[in-house]
């Protein structure tokens, strides 16, 4: 089975003589949750830009499947001047959505609000809704429930690996514990 993500060999540093990585590589099946785990500054969230396309690397090679992103600030995902519902439908189908929004404790109301009206946890929870209905292979979360309280952690993140089918997970997660728990594999960097 072809991997949904693939990274080959790449080596990347913002100054040329001092890598964040060097030979690295990473693959990713469908059904698979990766977690990767280490201090701030390490490249955890470069790595993220690398997949994306929004950074390049010095060599290597990297493949991935339709690509979701949820972000560690919820903030800075979404427009101001627009409702959740409206970001939602630019990219993504709002079938099945009435489902998952019951599953995240979240209001149809909380859908019509511009995204300052609502807390940082409901934010995020909107975040990984939007992410889920753009049914990607590949979702990348970096630290996704940083913004929720602890049982509201543990239900999102069981939420999203009820979601597996279909595709695969990146996490990352300064979270040793949270990882344990749902990771395959963690890729300590």
């Amino acid at each position: 089975m072809k991997p949904i993500l693939d990274i080959q060999n790449i080596s990347f540093g913002y100054l040329k003589d001092i890598l964040l990585f060097d030979d690295f590589s990473l693959s990713l099946q469908e059904g698979e949750i990766k977690a990767i785990v280490g201090p701030s500054g390490i490249g955890k969230s470069t790595l993220f830009s690398l997949i994306l396309g929004e950074l390049k690397a010095l060599k290597g090679t990297i493949t991935a499947q339709r690509v979701s992103q949820v972000f560690q600030d919820p903030y800075s995902s979404f427009h101001p001047t627009y409702t959740i519902r409206e970001q939602i439908r630019e990219v993504a189908s709002m079938q099945g959505y009435e489902t998952l929004l019951a599953q995240m404790g979240l209001r149809e109301d909380h859908l019509d609000s511009l995204p300052h009206r609502l807390s940082g946890g409901q934010l995020q929870r909107c975040s990984i809704l939007r992410s889920l209905l753009m049914k990607p292979k590949l979702l990348l979360l970096d630290e996704p429930t940083s913004a929720l309280d602890n049982l509201n952690q543990v239900d999102i993140m069981k939420l999203i690996v009820s979601h597996l089918e279909g595709m695969g997970v990146l996490l990352i997660t300064h979270d040793a514990e949270l990882a344990r728990w749902c990771a395959d594999e963690i890729i300590p960097l």
